[in-house]
């Protein structure tokens, strides 16, 4: 008895204490009580601490997809919740950062192509007293455009559109017809669909839950190059450029061209010159618009440096390498050549052998030599490099390897380098044109020289008079110069005609 009684002694203070606990454990714990959500609000101090109860997801960076973040949920009886979601998807959160009328937790990484629609801007709060429904409007971005796999697909053929946030897509047009069967991807990076039959119009437009995207089916056409643009009837030309698709009409130098053929790409337009024509833009017009050069073909005047012409510009200084000749059975002298068909006009060639390493320069039997021309309109000295260039037609019938023909004019030391030879890294591939073509060379590839590198191989020019003076009148020389430390592969036979600089933008 004295036993059991010194044992009740010792756990009185135990029991004591124990019943003092009561209290404070059923003050801790849930009281019954169902949490009550009164506004959220971001986990930054202020002044960016803001209530975000509800929102607009098109418009608050923040409810546009806040994935990462944290918030802080206020209100009552939030101290020991059992399960929290946000639009449907699990918030995983840490107790500790609870308080009972306070909990800060992250939001969710929500993929909201795969969500359950009817949670959608719901957050809801569970304890062991109920569940809170508080409206929240945490969505995704409004929905962006930005590429189409084909514009030019066949209908039934397969056809993505591709942006960001292309998510719970409720309405798709494209070219203002309305697709009823399409895939969005889970990552809402873009649309699957078969192309219609019909598309009358340009435009593409995606509804969805969190916004409207709005784009422009842009083929426009462009021109970059013509192959030839003095060609005479009976050449072939090819035109150069992107979007040649759904031709609808073809024009050069006033002409239309009725038959032709695109390459299926859409990058090249193949055609038979129908007669000589006058001096005139190319232009390709389909669907989606007209592409126009800014330059006229069939043009040898505007910008003419020289043409070798007796009624043109017969600028030469007559010492040099080059031959004059002309492509006429019928001329007399100069003597007819055959070896450069295509051209009846009178034109240079330059005729040199095997080139030793160093070999050509501006003078001696490796030279065109020209005095001076106008290059560019005193009045347009002052236009961006980039909107001009100097032309030339060439024809080269026998193999070029090695060797550079170079352009030079009377200002500044500034060379262009042609070498379009040198079309792999690997090998030198042997060049012929096989007829007369047209070489478009920017003026930006007219450089300085470099120490190390050498001649046109520095710094491009910065204004058009760097390379032809303030007055944009200055001599021009064309010339061959072997660069490399081993002998040319092979010596250089080629003509020249038409040397002149032309504005292209």
């Amino acid at each position: 008895m004295k036993k059991n009684s010194f044992i009740r002694l010792c756990l009185l203070p135990l029991l004591f204490a124990m019943v003092a606990l009561f209290p404070a454990c059923k003050k801790n714990n849930d009281s019954g009580a169902a949490p009550v959500i009164t506004s959220v609000r971001l986990y930054n101090p202020s002044p960016k601490d803001s209530v975000i109860s509800t929102g607009n997801p098109n418009t608050d960076p923040f409810l546009s997809g806040g994935t990462g973040k944290y918030v802080v949920i206020v209100g009552q009886n939030l101290q020991n919740a059992t399960s929290i979601t946000i639009d449907g998807v699990p918030v995983q959160f840490n107790p500790a950062l609870f308080a009972q009328n306070s909990a800060v937790v992250p939001i969710p990484t929500i993929v909201f192509s795969a969500i359950d629609t009817t949670k959608l801007y719901h957050l809801f709060y569970t304890t062991k007293g109920g569940t809170a429904d508080f409206s929240f409007k945490l969505g995704a971005p409004a929905p962006t455009l930005t590429a189409i796999s084909n514009v030019f697909a066949n209908p039934g053929d397969s056809v993505y559109v591709y942006g960001t946030n292309l998510v719970l897509v409720q309405n798709f047009v494209y070219g203002g017809t309305k697709i009823t069967s399409f895939k969005p991807s889970i990552d809402g990076t873009s649309i699957g669909f078969l192309m219609p039959a019909a598309t009358p119009t340009s435009q593409i437009k995606v509804t969805t839950k969190f916004g409207t995207a709005l784009a422009i089916i842009n083929a426009t056409p462009t021109i970059t190059g013509v192959s030839d643009e003095n060609a005479i009837a009976g050449d072939s030309v090819h035109i150069y450029g992107t979007y040649f698709k759904g031709i609808q009409s073809i024009t050069f130098a006033g002409q239309a061209i009725t038959s032709f053929t695109s390459s299926k790409d859409g990058t090249s337009i193949g055609f038979v010159m129908p007669s000589n024509a006058q001096p005139g833009p190319a232009s390709v017009t389909t669907k989606f618009g007209t592409a126009t050069t800014v330059y006229n073909v069939a043009d040898v005047a505007t910008g003419r440096i020289s043409d070798w012409e007796w009624s043109g510009n017969f600028n030469w200084q007559w010492w040099g390498g080059a031959t004059l000749t002309s492509g006429d059975p019928n001329s007399g002298w100069p003597g007819y050549n055959p070896d450069f068909p295509g051209n009846k006009s009178q034109y240079m060639f330059l005729k040199n052998g095997v080139l030793a390493p160093g070999e050509g320069n501006t003078y001696s039997s490796y030279a065109i030599l020209m005095n001076a021309a106008q290059w560019i309109p005193a009045a347009n000295i002052n236009d961006p490099v980039s909107n001009w260039a100097f032309k030339f037609e060439v024809s080269v019938p026998k193999a070029w390897n090695g060797g550079t023909i170079d352009i030079q004019s009377g200002v500044g030391g500034f060379v262009a380098r042609w070498e379009p030879w040198q079309k792999t890294a690997a090998t030198l591939v042997p060049y012929t044109t096989n007829r007369w073509i047209t070489v478009t060379i920017p003026l930006s590839s007219f450089k300085a020289p470099d120490a190390t590198l050498g001649e046109g191989e520095g710094a491009s020019i910065a204004k058009l008079s760097d390379l032809v003076g303030n007055s944009g009148n200055t001599s021009c020389t064309i010339y061959i110069h072997n660069y490399s430390k081993s002998a040319t592969a092979t010596g250089f036979y080629g003509a020249f005609d038409n040397i002149r600089c032309v504005k292209i933008k």
